[in-house]
């Protein structure tokens, strides 16, 4: 068996001076970590402290509620090789002409404009984002960004296990592996395509090449895959997987609806049920310090070399401290993944714009942005894109 060791600080029950609520469900009682609410304020100046000391953050990056923005999701192509319900209409989507996406080079101009005011983490989406031809030269020149300090992937793994070892030469330090069930015939279900054993490859050579964690993502949705959650769970016994549990949310063509969505303490429950034992008066799943801008509540179990992690978007938003900023294939730039608002940087690009007016177009969407986005039944009411289309 192979002996893992946590990266970061596990405290018993969760954050400090955090309230917690004790109470049973069934014959389970589990306890719960909920942490205060931050202000913008508290938000803004814990970043003044921890990341502008070091790295020197243009205003482009800092909205008018102080949240400082370092973390750059590119969607490299709207193609996929899946289809996977929660992301695409059954009858497709219409593809952006080649013409009108992004090229490589443009790609590399753009996110360099951003790393240079202070982003330092990017995030390659699709789509599928390994269907794209050149994109181990796009890796290796954004690996290449000076300040930048971790290049991620997106990505449903149907691939990956080819490319990784190159991908790896050329970069790529980190990765998460979309699967949403661990059942073959219902993969095939759920994507209207075969490749289920593909994905477990891609999951087995990532951790192979010596990636920790891999994070794998599952969208839960009920009566689809609810059934499997202490099945992913695990998977991170023996294996360094971070097994993050993703809150259905509404797109444009996905057939979103209230019922489908399994919350966060459902989610929870049905862990605790499985792993939620008592050891010496505190219970084995122990939430992590997670760092102020983290997208999901993370936690440990006791025995597990991995983790297991929650990504709550529709119950309890994290707007708060929202870091991240997307930068689509079509060259369209989007502040926030649930508002419908876009701003153009492929048209300006391709006028003649110089670096100057560019930071202008992206600094004048940012302070465009909201304080938080909107309740999950507004969502489901609002024109937005596709997944596929703004990327995962």
């Amino acid at each position: 068996m192979r002996r893992c060791y946590s990266k970061f600080t596990a405290y018993h029950l969760g954050f400090k001076n955090s309230n917690f609520l004790l109470f049973g469900s069934g014959s389970v009682t589990r306890t719960i970590a909920t942490t205060s609410e931050r202000s913008f304020s508290n938000y803004a100046a814990q970043v003044d402290q921890s990341q502008t000391k070091d790295n020197p953050v243009s205003d482009m990056l800092i909205d008018s509620f102080g949240r400082l923005h370092t973390y750059l999701r590119i969607s490299l192509t709207e193609r996929c090789n899946l289809r996977c319900q929660y992301c695409m209409p059954s009858e497709g989507v219409e593809l952006t002409p080649n013409s009108d996406l992004l090229s490589q080079s443009e790609i590399v101009r753009l996110a360099g404009l951003f790393v240079s005011a202070g982003v330092n983490k990017i995030r390659l989406t699709g789509g599928e984002p390994t269907v794209r031809k050149d994109i181990e030269e796009i890796c290796m020149q954004l690996s290449s960004l000076k300040g930048l300090k971790n290049l991620a992937i997106t990505t449903n793994g149907i691939t990956l296990a080819r490319k990784l070892p190159k991908l790896q030469e050329c970069g790529l330090d980190s990765l998460n592996i979309s699967l949403d069930t661990l059942v073959p015939a219902k993969f095939e279900f759920l994507t209207r395509r075969k490749g289920h054993d593909r994905v477990m490859k891609s999951i087995d050579t990532a951790i192979e090449l010596g990636y920790d964690p891999v994070k794998v993502n599952c969208v839960v949705m009920r009566g689809l895959n609810d059934d499997e959650i202490c099945d992913f769970v695990e998977l991170t016994r023996d294996k360094p997987i971070n097994v993050r549990f993703i809150e259905f949310m509404p797109f444009d063509g996905n057939v979103w609806n209230v019922k489908k969505l399994v919350p966060y303490a459902e989610v929870m429950d049905k862990v605790v049920s499985c792993y939620g034992k008592q050891v010496k008066g505190f219970p084995s799943i122990k939430r992590m310090q997670d760092h102020p801008t983290e997208t999901a509540k993370n936690f440990t179990i006791d025995g597990h070399c991995g983790s297991v992690s929650f990504i709550t978007s529709m119950t309890e938003h994290f707007c708060a401290g929202c870091n991240r900023l997307r930068l689509l294939a079509d060259g369209n730039f989007k502040v926030c993944l649930f508002g419908p608002s876009e701003v153009s940087l492929r048209d300006p690009l391709r006028s003649g714009a110089d670096d100057e007016a560019l930071r202008e177009i992206i600094g004048a969407a940012v302070k465009r942005k909201k304080a938080a986005h909107a309740g999950m039944l507004d969502i489901a009411k609002t024109a937005n894109r596709p997944m596929i289309h703004i990327g995962g």
